[in-house]
């Protein structure tokens, strides 16, 4: 029954915050405008980042101070090093949202959060060899491995957010297994339990206003921060890399794919395009909502085997996801070629 408190605080306080945040973009004129890129027909408000961090963060102080979150594994240290990260992530969200920056320049804020964490000590300490026992990291090892994972972390859900709903529902998904993950081997009421079901409500809470069609985006703060979370939850819950890789398999391999093909083509892997596997959803006939509810499929289906695997397991079933992934790349830009034809 406790759980439906963190949980449920910060749904409702996100759904406090949000038609708050959306009056803040619009009055500061913070909207996405349509264009030919984009699939949606009018202006919509930004910065809904900072709706799912400021629900996350009152949620994690009022449940932190209540002695629930800090515990052997989550040091105060590290809660307050994931509030300032947060807000340099915001702040980073705020001016890219509301100037455009470069790429380079949108790289700056992601790297200073990452730091800050770092500095708490937050850092990769180990993972579980697929061949028994663990593969322990020096401290500096294992602070390189942090920096390289969350930073992939973020820009996977980064470049994930091109439908309504798609990077909020992904992250509540995600959140939910890896507390579910936590059940198995931390104690009854974990700090790590705790802060994952403070995002996944926060996230919740903010589809509401996210869900097709969006009243507001997340925007650079928001997409950034999901995936920042999600690498922190994965570290602290006991370097359950695999099973985020599981999670967040889909996006991860989507996007080394685009990022691949770009590079192939000799065009700047920041750049953006429809080449993503929601938009070539989108191309072979799905509605926003179906592509969006497919996409949710495939992370519950392929996460949810992290329940019930071994670390070998997991390896195995990225193996398959990978080749899944390929297979229904393909065949996505085979229907879509049909489509074509047949309209010639």
């Amino acid at each position: 029954m406790f759980y439906f408190l963190p949980f449920g605080l910060a749904l409702i306080l996100a759904l406090i915050f949000t038609p708050l945040v959306k009056r803040v973009a619009e009055i500061l004129k913070i909207v996405d405008l349509p264009n030919p890129r984009k699939i949606h027909q009018k202006p919509v408000a930004l910065l809904g980042g900072w709706a799912v961090f400021s629900a996350f963060s009152l949620a994690l102080i009022i449940f932190w101070a209540l002695g629930f979150i800090a515990d052997v594994k989550i040091s105060s240290i590290y809660l307050l090093a994931i509030l300032i990260a947060g807000a340099i992530l915001m702040l980073g969200g705020f001016l890219d949202d509301r100037f455009n920056l470069l790429p380079w320049q949108q790289l700056i804020f992601p790297i200073l959060a990452i730091f800050a964490v770092l500095i708490s000590g937050v850092k990769i300490t180990y993972i579980t060899s697929p061949f028994g026992g663990i593969l322990a990291f020096s401290p500096v090892l294992g602070a390189i491995m942090a920096f390289f994972w969350l930073l992939g972390m973020i820009y996977t859900t980064k470049f994930l957010d091109g439908l309504d709903g798609l990077v909020a529902g992904v992250t509540v998904i995600g959140s939910l297994i890896i507390f579910a993950v936590s059940l198995y081997w931390d104690v009854p009421s974990s700090g790590t339990s705790v802060l994952a079901l403070i995002l996944a409500g926060a996230c919740f809470g903010f589809l509401f206003f996210n869900w097709h069609p969006a009243k507001i985006f997340l925007g650079e703060s928001g997409s950034v921060f999901c995936g920042f979370m999600l690498g922190i939850l994965a570290i602290i819950s006991g370097s359950k890399i695999a099973t985020a890789l599981l999670i967040l398999g889909v996006p991860i391999l989507d996007v080394l794919w685009v990022i691949g093909r770009r590079l192939w083509q000799g065009k700047s892997p920041a750049r953006a395009d429809n080449k993503h596997l929601h938009f070539r959803l989108l191309d072979i006939g799905l509605s926003q909502r179906q592509a969006v509810l497919f996409l949710y499929a495939l992370t519950a289906a392929f996460g949810l085997t992290s329940l019930f695997l071994s670390t070998s397991g997991k390896l195995m079933a990225l193996a398959f996801l990978a080749i899944f992934m390929a297979v229904l790349a393909g065949g996505l830009v085979l229907v879509y070629k049909i489509k074509l034809n047949k309209r010639k």
